[in-house]
């Protein structure tokens, strides 16, 4: 064996024995490294010398530690989807529909427009044939869809989505993973936002572990579980988050369409089912409510902040009702767009201005009561400016009834400072 192959070989080892000490990623490039190294050694005739080579192949061997974070990442998330899943229900909507059937009918060309009894009289022999058309025959329950909950309360409190429980006559029946059924009622639909609580009878439930929805960061593992297509329950999607407070408008049968603002966008498959299901973290706690997807796209699926939904819980627990917070006015977000076609200088905020669902300013609301007017830019509540991410109803959201504001207000060529106390929303 030559000396400057011997040297070059203790320098490989040497090398390789600071394994220990590098991260992850480094490993895997130190590997593939160290496998290029070898691949040269054998393909050159100076390295005479079998044994060092072999010192080399065992000393690289990649170590059982080098799968660790992997083992460690599959055991996270089955462990998080063990936590969570005892506390995610499906929901199953039934209705009473009509029975529909083919009824046979007497029909002559001549005599169809003569009361019934003038057509037995003269009966079949002028022309007369007999034809079916649909008819009701009674009514019977049939499911008509189907969608995702999660326990909130170990009495059989249940989050899920307004839009799943929109129906007023319908009925809703509530599986659990244990697959023990039970009829639920609901208690209340948010007013605003796309949630709303049911209630079954039952004790010791495992309610799900909520997370700080406020703490996500933009790439970290989101797990959904819910009732996909609304005949797999508990099925289980992993992804990450990829997007943070966003604005999207969903529509669906029975509601219309409506804008959800603050979202959290994921990756993690959401399929129609899913609605009202959790969008968890690694350690099973809720950060999210899965809402809504985006069509024609793969995997782009959004979820309501589960800090957004707190309040609506705690208002349930305390009065059995979801009370949401008022100001009482119309508005517009602005942006560049929006001031040049209106004309204004002012390129952020809210526009005080009416629409064809009514007037700018609610009479005797908050709003009235502080003195906000029709064309009134709303600058900021509270300090905190009102920008495109973050809107007037954004902000609202995060007070309680009853809260004061500080409202920064311009007023033509006046900023003013006007003062409002928020109210309980009216059935509007």
């Amino acid at each position: 064996m030559s000396k400057k192959f011997l040297i070059f070989s203790i320098i490989i080892i040497a090398f390789i024995g600071g394994l220990a000490s590098v991260n992850f990623s480094q490993k895997i490039a130190t590997a593939n490294l160290l496998d290029n190294v070898l691949n040269f050694l054998r393909q050159n005739p100076w390295t005479n010398s079998t044994s060092v080579i072999s010192e080399i192949e065992k000393k690289s061997e990649k170590p059982v530690e080098l799968y660790k974070p992997v083992i460690d990442y599959e055991t996270a998330v089955t462990k998080a989807v063990e936590t969570a899943s005892p506390s995610v229900v499906s929901i199953v909507i039934s209705k009473d529909l009509p029975i529909i059937e083919q009824c046979p009918r007497k029909y002559s060309p001549f005599f169809e427009n003569l009361p019934p009894e003038f057509q037995d009289f003269f009966g079949d022999g002028f022309g007369g044939f007999e034809t079916s058309e649909p008819c009701e025959k009674g009514k019977q329950k049939q499911e008509i869809g189907g969608g995702s909950g999660f326990i909130i309360s170990a009495d059989g409190l249940i989050l899920t989505n307004k839009h799943v429980v929109y129906d007023t006559e319908a009925e809703y029946t509530v599986l659990l993973s244990n697959d023990k059924k039970y009829d639920a009622k609901v208690l209340a639909r948010d007013p605003i936002q796309d949630l709303a609580v049911i209630k079954i009878e039952a004790i010791n439930l495992t309610a799900a572990k909520l997370g700080n929805s406020d703490e996500i960061k933009l790439g970290q593992t989101a797990i959904a579980i819910g009732n996909s297509l609304g005949e797999f329950s508990n099925t289980v999607s992993v992804g990450v988050i990829s997007g943070l407070s966003r604005t999207v408008t969903a529509s669906g049968q029975g509601f219309g369409s409506e804008t959800i603002q603050g979202v959290i966008q994921t990756d993690a498959a959401i399929n129609q089912g899913n609605s009202g299901g959790p969008l968890l973290n690694l350690k099973g706690e809720v950060l999210g409510i899965n809402t809504a997807i985006a069509q024609g796209a793969q995997n782009i699926g959004f979820a309501i902040p589960i800090n957004q939904a707190k309040r609506d819980i705690e208002s349930v627990k305390k009065t059995g009702s979801i009370k949401v917070p008022y100001l009482g006015v119309r508005y517009i977000m602005l942006n560049a767009e929006v001031a040049e076609k209106q004309k204004i200088t002012e390129t952020e905020g809210a526009l005080v201005r009416g629409t064809e669902d009514g007037p700018a300013v609610i009479k005797d609301s908050p709003a009235d009561k502080a003195g906000l007017l029709a064309e009134d830019i709303i600058l900021e509540v509270n300090g905190q400016k009102l920008t495109k991410e973050n809107s007037l109803g954004n902000i609202i959201q995060k007070y309680n009834i009853g809260d004061k504001l500080n409202i920064k207000v311009q007023r033509g060529e006046k900023t003013l400072i006007l003062q409002a106390t928020l109210a309980e929303r009216p059935e509007l």
